[in-house]
């Protein structure tokens, strides 16, 4: 395994390197939870690099390259924890279709279906509601133009989702796990039977940490956004658990795991943005939350 750069602070490592050879390496039953965004197969080209999960012509090519990071994350998850990825489905024209035609890739469900295969029980799919104005106004797509509704509404679709894949590591051992405890008096009622909701609205896909960005190198170009992360790091791990997140990018998860008061570990390829997660870090690191573990966490 080769580590280009690292970094690392009180209760936090961070790592430039290839994340299916790091993954590979690390100890097995580790970490308690890993939350992230996966690239979207070939929407997104984030470097030029060969390790690239998104530098693939199609998408059996991402999936030969995810399935033994899927696999090894499943190895050094203690039994009875989770995972949590953030994906969504994939629009396809019909320049980019060999029948002509266009539509949806169900690429949500290859990613559970991939998991499963892999060993990994399917826990839990998280509706995140996303606003059709707001993604016509930013995409132009045909299938969103009002223009086409009227005309010939067989031309629409809707609005696109964002969805939250969650899978359980069932395995001998999982007993002697601790269990995630949630009192009361931290995490009353009402607040489970908004995290339970099977569609989570009112999250802007706004809050990022791009703020700040000194260069459109370090701007990402898809990060998870803290709102949905603060709610899984909350719901699925005690304080002082280790959280790891094998696409660090510009360190959202990391960002709040440490301000919550979790353990984090993070792998990132693109070294610029390696460096601004770096900077991420050691800025949740002197910004701890002290007192209402909810702060954020509840819109």
């Amino acid at each position: 395994m080769k580590v280009l750069d690292k970094a690392q602070g009180d209760g936090w490592a961070a790592y430039n390197a290839d994340t299916v050879e790091f993954t590979a390496g690390m100890p097995s039953n580790s970490i308690d939870f890993s939350v992230y965004s996966p690239p979207f197969s070939s929407l997104y080209i984030y470097s030029e690099s060969e390790r690239d999960m998104g530098n693939v012509s199609s998408h059996d090519e991402f999936f030969e390259s995810y399935r033994p990071l899927i696999r090894d994350k499943l190895r050094v998850t203690r039994p009875g924890r989770l995972t949590a990825i953030h994906v969504k489905d994939l629009v396809y024209y019909s320049n980019s279709s060999a029948k002509g035609d266009r539509g949806l890739y169900h690429f949500t469900g290859d990613c559970i279906r991939h998991h499963v295969d892999l060993g990994w029980t399917f826990h839990r799919l998280i509706t995140v509601e996303r606003c059709p104005v707001k993604e016509m106004q930013k995409t132009k797509a045909d299938r969103l133009l009002y223009k086409h509704f009227r005309e010939d509404a067989a031309r629409t679709g809707g609005g696109m989702p964002e969805y939250i894949a969650v899978f359980r590591k069932w395995a001998d051992g999982m007993t002697d796990t601790d269990p995630v405890l949630h009192p009361p008096a931290e995490f009353p009622l009402d607040v489970w039977q908004e995290w339970a909701n099977p569609v989570w609205r009112g999250l802007p896909e706004t809050d990022v940490l791009n703020v700040g960005a000194k260069s459109d190198e370090e701007r990402h170009l898809c990060p998870m956004p803290l709102n949905l992360t603060r709610r899984l790091v909350l719901q699925y791990t005690n304080p002082n658990e280790t959280v790891y997140s094998p696409f660090l990018g510009i360190g959202s998860e990391g960002y709040v795991s440490i301000r919550h008061g979790r353990r984090f570990i993070g792998t990132e390829l693109k070294p610029e943005y390696f460096r601004r997660a770096v900077h991420n870090l050691k800025e949740a690191e002197g910004n701890r939350l002290v007192g209402d573990l909810l702060a954020g966490a509840t819109a």
